[in-house]
């Protein structure tokens, strides 16, 4: 018997209810073509797996937080958050990718406004400090993890390289303690500036 199809709108309220296996469906689905334009746009293979799983891990955090409304489709939104994350990334390499004007996304994003990166650059800066002494209250696992990769910038191939675990593993962890962080943050009522 043929499995019925189910639409990524369902499958995303079923994975906000608590059924883990949608977002696997999800991005079993849609894996293909995200990959492709990261990679189309970064020509690194190591490269386009840490943005593609950086973007999953976005995608995770803004749907266990509720912040996820169904305005557009969860592929639209899923590029644009791959595509934000490439920009990202040249920006702090501070060279800008070639981006042909696609329907993917909006050419003007692309271009650099110095005053508002260094501003942001500023806000960013402030944001990392303020949760470098929250982080001292995570499990060392997690920390470990969250400092090698936001703080020392390595991949999760690198992380797992360097604490010996699978990469799945490092990707947990940074999950939880993502998860932690936030709840740490709810708890002892810390206002981050943004």
């Amino acid at each position: 018997m043929k499995k019925s199809f189910i639409a990524d709108s369902v499958l995303v309220s079923n994975y906000i209810s608590g059924d883990e296996k949608s977002l696997e469906v999800l991005i079993k689905r849609h894996k293909q073509r995200i990959y492709s334009f990261i990679y189309s746009k970064v020509y690194d293979r190591d490269l386009t797996e840490d943005i593609f799983q950086d973007t999953f891990i976005k995608v995770i955090r803004t749907l266990k937080i509720g912040n996820y409304n169904e305005e557009g489709k969860f592929i639209s939104w899923v590029m644009r958050i791959s595509h934000n994350l490439v920009i990202d990334h040249f920006r702090k390499n501070s060279r800008m990718p070639k981006f042909e004007n696609s329907h993917d996304f909006d050419i003007f994003s692309v271009l650099k406004n110095t005053d508002i990166d260094i501003e942001n650059k500023m806000i960013k800066d402030q944001i990392l400090n303020e949760v470098k002494k929250i982080i001292e209250f995570l499990p060392d696992d997690q920390k470990e993890v969250l400092i090698y990769r936001y703080y020392n910038d390595l991949s999760f191939k690198e992380i797992s390289e360097k604490t010996g675990v699978s990469i799945n593993t490092s990707l947990g962890r940074m999950r939880y303690a993502l998860i932690n962080l936030r709840n740490i943050i709810k708890k002892k009522n810390i206002v981050l500036t943004n």
